[in-house]
């Protein structure tokens, strides 16, 4: 996706934003600082951005990604808007036929007649590297 004649990027991104540089050959992502910080525009460079709580409005949050040619005049930019979106399981933890958000026993689980809790089976697992 980028320019012709581009040879570094640089990245910018909103408070509520995480972003990660994969660069080819380096086993550890580099964290992304808001500004200033520049990459060679190699091939196998991933970015990886990631929110770590819900939106407020829709598209709140963006990345900006500058690309720069030889003598690090820039070319182009180009952005995309995210809206964190909050996922949250509510279940019948007390098995009293009621659906609660914020039942105390959500966080655990108890065998027996007097139980409490759900079971949640979950694949975490990667499918593809």
């Amino acid at each position: 996706a980028a320019p012709a004649g581009a040879v570094a990027f640089g990245v910018k991104h909103t408070e509520g934003v995480s972003v990660d540089v994969l660069l080819p050959g380096r086993a550890e992502p580099e964290a992304a600082p808001d500004a200033g910080t520049r990459w060679p525009l190699d091939e196998g460079t991933v970015l990886r951005f990631s929110m770590s709580r819900a939106s407020s409005e829709v598209n709140d949050n963006k990345v900006t990604v500058s690309f720069y040619a030889d003598q690090g005049k820039p070319i182009n930019q180009a952005g995309v808007f995210l809206t964190g979106v909050g996922i949250s399981l509510d279940v019948d933890a007390d098995q009293d036929g009621v659906v609660e958000r914020n039942s105390p026993n959500k966080a655990s689980w108890a065998w027996g007649p007097e139980g409490h809790g759900a079971i949640l089976l979950v694949s975490c697992d990667k499918e593809f590297p």
